[in-house]
């Protein structure tokens, strides 16, 4: 029994001697290349994506291309994080998204910064945020007719018609 004290305070003094890496787990929102804060949607270009129903289409289509569903599992959340609703961890506006699509993040997020030209990317991002309902109504719903609360507007009967037997 005596034997088994000095490794046993060997190995106690080897791991209090460790030191783990310090992890805020509720981090800043995102940072952009050199390390300046992301700016709060005044980015024309971001405007331009986030307002066009064609970039949210090919978003969508990019979602589906680049297997985001695998880790996402169409925004409702699976081994990453979801995205329909509004809590998100490196903030939610479309260049934090972007940030976050381009550069990672830790944990299981990989970097696409070299491997999905910029606006594609921005695509991406303006798609991702619209599964959280973040879209603006002139834009095309980012949720398939099926995943969403209620039919699209264009597929409702039409309110004139809804008093009339047929």
């Amino acid at each position: 029994m005596n034997r088994r004290l000095p490794r046993l305070l060997s190995a106690m003094l080897a791991l209090a001697a460790c030191q783990r890496e310090e992890r805020d787990p509720r981090p800043q929102p995102a940072l952009g290349s050199g390390d300046q804060p992301v700016p709060a949607s005044s980015d024309a270009k971001a405007g331009a994506f986030e307002a066009n129903a064609f970039h949210l289409s090919e978003g969508k289509r990019l979602f589906n291309w680049f297997n985001c569903s695998g880790c996402h599992a169409n925004g409702g959340g699976g081994m990453g994080p979801a995205l329909m609703d509004q809590k998100w961890i490196y903030g939610g506006s479309i260049e934090s998204i972007h940030a976050t699509i381009r550069d990672g993040r830790p944990n299981g997020m990989p970097s696409f910064r070299d491997k999905i030209p910029d606006d594609q990317i921005w695509e991406l991002a303006a798609f991702v945020r619209s599964l959280s309902g973040n879209a603006p109504s002139s834009a095309a719903p980012g949720r398939d007719d099926d995943m969403m609360p209620h039919p699209s507007e264009n597929r409702l009967p039409d309110a004139a018609t809804l008093g009339k037997s047929p």
